[in-house]
């Protein structure tokens, strides 16, 4: 066990026995089988990819496909240290794809030499123990934090295997810290498709107010970086239900060993304002990326991107990119179609590095429309209509593309 990893269980370790400031979840535990939660979240999910450069490997990626995600989460024994046990099942099937169609972008089927395999499953399983607010869990897990995100974007989600220890002993204040060697891709049924060696991260975030949240974290990736992060929220209300809110991000990532993209020493940082006035909300933000290097993620989990820019198909993070985004979105609600909703964007980027140029341009515009079911016996079923474009005659390629996803939740237990 290397000395990051002993500084992350040791500031766990404390972060567990400091004083606490409210109720004791544990000794609240209702046992092992009376606390247990089963849920199945059925996905089906249309996804195609029109790439329009010259210089495309692949023109065109069309997949769709069904799948079942599955959790099983036990409650908590009874006593002063509590044990317990979660589970996740993951399973896609193949709907239809072939003829030159699979893969170009699209990541929602495992591959194998004959193209798109007609299923894909994985199960895993996690141990637990809590005293007081301190949970510590051990195994196959999904996880969502600034420096270590699993991906949710696509059919099946990424599932990590480690050690992740979460405590909220202190009223407002939420603490993390990990170690993880395996990460599984979403569209892989392999244990570490994902290439990580291995992750250490500690961090937290703290609710000052209820309006005011601000929270910082540090990873170190072996053999690739090691990132800082962080973040400053905070809503301003208005009259009525009508409110502003600000979010401002930053990321610091510096390269260590193998230098995973070429070498690193950047930072990215972004900055949204969003008014809300009734139905309507208008969002103006600004990123901007300095230093040496891309803003890079991927072994360290695909949802790694907590910036205002990370879209549908690019995060506007290459190499000195600057980058504008104009949102709007309208809730049906008021209108008397609640579970409605619309939403446009687009975002401009301007003055990246090439390989030929160092003001490089792009932009994208996303458009998108969901609904879920507010009641009767298809309550909670939602569907979701995205889609992109994007133009860059300088890097990233000339893609539309459109995404249809139906979830639908079942809880069992």
């Amino acid at each position: 066990m290397n000395v990051n990893t002993l500084t992350v269980f040791a500031w766990a370790v404390a972060a567990g026995v400091v004083p606490t400031a409210f109720a004791d979840q544990q000794s609240e535990a209702t046992g092992f089988v009376e606390g247990s939660k089963l849920k199945i979240k059925a996905r089906n999910m249309y996804m195609n990819r029109d790439n329009r450069a010259e210089s495309a490997t692949q023109s065109y990626g069309e997949e769709w496909a069904q799948g079942f995600i599955g959790t099983y989460e036990s409650g908590f024994t009874q006593g002063t240290v509590g044990f317990g046990l979660d589970a996740i099942g993951l399973l896609g099937l193949k709907l239809d794809t072939g003829g030159g169609r699979t893969g170009g972008g699209t990541g929602l089927l495992e591959q194998d030499h004959d193209g798109a395999k007609d299923s894909q499953s994985t199960l895993g399983a996690a141990v637990k123990m809590r005293v007081s607010n301190t949970v510590l869990k051990f195994g196959d897990q999904i996880v969502n934090n600034p420096v270590f995100a699993t991906s949710d974007s696509r059919l099946l989600p990424e599932t990590a295997q480690g050690l992740l220890i979460t405590s909220s002993e202190i009223a407002g204040l939420k603490l993390q810290g990990g170690h993880f060697t395996a990460l599984k891709n979403r569209n892989q049924s392999s244990h570490d498709s994902a290439r990580l060696t291995s992750i250490d991260f500690g961090g937290g975030s703290y609710t000052f107010t209820d309006n005011l949240l601000a929270s910082l974290y540090y990873s170190d990736v072996e053999d690739y970086w090691r990132k800082y992060y962080g973040s400053l929220t905070w809503g301003v209300p208005l009259s009525g239900k009508d409110g502003l809110k600000l979010d401002f991000n930053l990321y610091d990532t510096k390269s260590v060993g193998e230098k995973l993209g070429g070498e690193l020493n950047n930072r990215i940082w972004s900055l949204t304002a969003a008014y809300t006035f009734g139905a309507h909300t208008v969002l103006v933000g600004r990123q901007q990326v300095s230093g040496t290097g891309d803003y890079k993620y991927g072994v360290d989990g695909n949802s790694t991107v907590f910036v205002g820019n990370s879209i549908q198909y690019s995060d506007f993070n290459y190499a000195d990119e600057k980058s504008w985004q104009a949102r709007y979105d309208l809730n049906m609600a008021p209108y008397g179609v609640p579970g409605l909703g619309f939403m446009a964007r687009y975002v401009k980027g301007t003055d990246f590095d090439t390989a030929t140029t160092k003001n490089g341009k792009a932009w994208e515009r996303n458009i998108e429309a969901r609904y879920v079911v507010q009641s009767g016996q298809a309550k909670d079923l939602s569907f979701r209509l995205r889609h992109a474009s994007y133009r860059s005659a300088d890097r990233g390629g000339e893609i539309d593309e459109v995404r249809l996803i139906a979830e639908y939740p079942f809880n069992i237990l």
